[in-house]
Protein backbone atom coordinates (compact mmCIF):
# COMPACT_ATOMS: atom_id res chain seq x y z
CA UNK A 1 0.00 0.00 0.00
CA UNK A 2 1.41 3.31 -1.27
CA UNK A 3 -0.28 6.77 0.17
CA UNK A 4 1.05 9.97 0.82
CA UNK A 5 1.28 11.63 4.15
CA UNK A 6 1.61 14.65 5.56
CA UNK A 7 4.66 14.36 7.83
CA UNK A 8 7.01 11.71 5.60
CA UNK A 9 5.54 12.25 2.38
CA UNK A 10 4.92 9.52 0.36
CA UNK A 11 5.45 5.52 1.90
CA UNK A 12 4.89 2.49 1.11
CA UNK A 13 3.59 -0.02 3.52
CA UNK A 14 3.51 -3.81 2.98
CA UNK A 15 0.69 -5.44 4.28
CA UNK A 16 2.28 -7.41 6.74
CA UNK A 17 3.79 -4.03 8.82
CA UNK A 18 0.02 -2.83 8.99
CA UNK A 19 -1.56 -2.37 12.61
CA UNK A 20 -4.73 -2.95 12.81
CA UNK A 21 -6.93 -1.35 15.75
CA UNK A 22 -10.30 -3.87 15.62
CA UNK A 23 -12.46 -0.68 16.91
CA UNK A 24 -10.10 1.79 15.48
CA UNK A 25 -8.34 4.31 18.28
CA UNK A 26 -10.30 6.74 21.02
CA UNK A 27 -12.33 9.70 19.18
CA UNK A 28 -11.12 7.69 15.27
CA UNK A 29 -13.52 5.02 15.40
CA UNK A 30 -13.31 4.50 11.81
CA UNK A 31 -9.40 5.09 11.76
CA UNK A 32 -8.15 1.33 12.25
CA UNK A 33 -5.39 0.47 9.57
CA UNK A 34 -2.04 2.46 10.47
CA UNK A 35 2.03 2.66 10.15
CA UNK A 36 4.28 2.60 13.41
CA UNK A 37 7.18 5.32 11.13
CA UNK A 38 9.99 6.18 13.24
CA UNK A 39 11.71 10.25 13.62
CA UNK A 40 15.02 10.52 11.64
CA UNK A 41 16.30 10.44 15.07
CA UNK A 42 14.79 7.53 17.16
CA UNK A 43 16.80 4.66 15.22
CA UNK A 44 16.48 2.86 18.50
CA UNK A 45 13.29 2.94 19.54
CA UNK A 46 14.04 5.92 22.19
CA UNK A 47 11.95 8.35 21.03
CA UNK A 48 9.00 9.66 18.91
CA UNK A 49 7.45 7.54 16.72
CA UNK A 50 4.27 8.35 14.54
CA UNK A 51 1.00 6.18 14.06
CA UNK A 52 0.51 7.30 11.00
CA UNK A 53 -3.33 6.35 9.27
CA UNK A 54 -3.51 4.62 6.37
CA UNK A 55 -6.67 5.10 5.75
CA UNK A 56 -6.66 9.09 6.61
CA UNK A 57 -3.01 10.10 5.94
CA UNK A 58 -3.25 13.33 6.67
CA UNK A 59 -3.52 11.89 10.51
CA UNK A 60 -1.17 11.41 12.46
CA UNK A 61 -0.18 10.54 15.98
CA UNK A 62 2.93 11.03 18.15
CA UNK A 63 4.00 8.09 20.48
CA UNK A 64 6.46 7.20 22.71
CA UNK A 65 7.36 3.92 24.69
CA UNK A 66 5.98 4.94 28.42
CA UNK A 67 8.94 3.54 29.91
CA UNK A 68 11.27 6.29 28.89
CA UNK A 69 9.55 8.38 31.34
CA UNK A 70 8.25 6.62 33.71
CA UNK A 71 10.06 3.76 34.28
CA UNK A 72 7.63 1.63 36.67
CA UNK A 73 4.97 2.31 34.07
CA UNK A 74 2.52 -1.17 34.29
CA UNK A 75 -0.39 -0.45 34.50
CA UNK A 76 -3.25 -3.67 34.87
CA UNK A 77 -5.27 -4.11 31.72
CA UNK A 78 -8.54 -6.51 31.62
CA UNK A 79 -8.24 -9.53 29.74
CA UNK A 80 -11.44 -8.86 28.13
CA UNK A 81 -9.82 -5.51 26.25
CA UNK A 82 -6.89 -7.83 25.09
CA UNK A 83 -9.02 -10.69 23.40
CA UNK A 84 -8.37 -8.53 20.14
CA UNK A 85 -4.53 -8.94 20.07
CA UNK A 86 -4.96 -12.93 20.03
CA UNK A 87 -2.69 -15.04 21.68
CA UNK A 88 0.65 -13.15 22.92
CA UNK A 89 4.04 -13.55 24.37
CA UNK A 90 5.47 -10.92 26.44
CA UNK A 91 8.29 -10.36 23.74
CA UNK A 92 5.50 -9.65 21.43
CA UNK A 93 3.93 -6.70 23.16
CA UNK A 94 4.50 -3.23 22.30
CA UNK A 95 3.43 -0.75 24.64
CA UNK A 96 3.36 3.07 23.58
CA UNK A 97 1.38 6.15 24.98
CA UNK A 98 0.80 9.37 23.03
CA UNK A 99 2.82 12.34 23.07
CA UNK A 100 0.84 15.89 23.22
CA UNK A 101 2.89 18.51 22.26
CA UNK A 102 1.66 21.93 22.64
CA UNK A 103 2.96 25.86 21.11
CA UNK A 104 4.54 25.80 24.87
CA UNK A 105 6.69 22.80 24.45
CA UNK A 106 7.72 22.96 28.04
CA UNK A 107 4.09 21.55 27.89
CA UNK A 108 4.79 18.65 26.18
CA UNK A 109 2.74 15.87 27.85
CA UNK A 110 2.13 11.67 27.54
CA UNK A 111 -1.40 10.17 28.01
CA UNK A 112 -0.54 7.43 30.74
CA UNK A 113 -4.21 6.48 31.07
CA UNK A 114 -4.66 5.41 27.36
CA UNK A 115 -2.17 3.30 26.45
CA UNK A 116 -1.76 1.76 23.07
CA UNK A 117 -1.14 -2.01 23.01
CA UNK A 118 0.56 -3.93 19.95
CA UNK A 119 1.16 -7.24 19.15
CA UNK A 120 4.23 -7.24 17.47
CA UNK A 121 3.41 -10.90 16.08
CA UNK A 122 -0.01 -10.68 14.49
CA UNK A 123 0.16 -6.51 14.30
CA UNK A 124 -3.37 -6.19 15.91
CA UNK A 125 -3.43 -3.77 18.39
CA UNK A 126 -6.17 -2.02 20.98
CA UNK A 127 -5.90 1.55 22.86
CA UNK A 128 -7.78 1.17 26.14
CA UNK A 129 -8.75 3.27 29.14
CA UNK A 130 -7.08 2.74 31.86
CA UNK A 131 -9.77 2.97 35.42
CA UNK A 132 -6.59 4.41 37.59
CA UNK A 133 -5.79 7.80 38.91
CA UNK A 134 -2.09 6.71 38.86
CA UNK A 135 -2.06 6.97 35.13
CA UNK A 136 -2.94 10.68 34.31
CA UNK A 137 -4.32 11.90 30.86
CA UNK A 138 -1.79 14.58 31.03
CA UNK A 139 1.74 13.61 32.48
CA UNK A 140 4.50 16.12 31.80
CA UNK A 141 7.76 15.32 30.34
CA UNK A 142 9.30 17.90 29.51
CA UNK A 143 11.68 17.70 31.97
CA UNK A 144 12.40 14.09 32.37
CA UNK A 145 13.19 13.77 28.48
CA UNK A 146 15.60 17.01 29.31
CA UNK A 147 17.16 15.64 32.06
CA UNK A 148 18.10 11.94 29.93
CA UNK A 149 19.59 14.25 26.94
CA UNK A 150 21.38 15.92 29.31
CA UNK A 151 22.77 12.61 30.87
CA UNK A 152 23.19 10.87 27.48
CA UNK A 153 24.96 14.08 26.12
CA UNK A 154 27.44 14.06 28.74
CA UNK A 155 28.14 10.40 28.78
CA UNK A 156 29.19 10.75 25.61
CA UNK A 157 31.46 13.80 26.30
CA UNK A 158 33.16 11.24 28.92
CA UNK A 159 33.65 8.83 26.57
CA UNK A 160 35.02 11.42 23.87
CA UNK A 161 37.78 12.20 26.25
Amino acid sequence: MTVETRLFGEITVDDEKIIRFQGGIVGFPDLTEFALMHDSENTDGKGLSFLVSLQEPAFSMPVMNPLLVRANYNPVVEDDYMLPLGEMKEEDMLVLVTVTVPHEIERMSVNLMAPIIINAATRKAVQVILNDEDFPVKYPIYEILAKAKAEAEAAKAGKAE
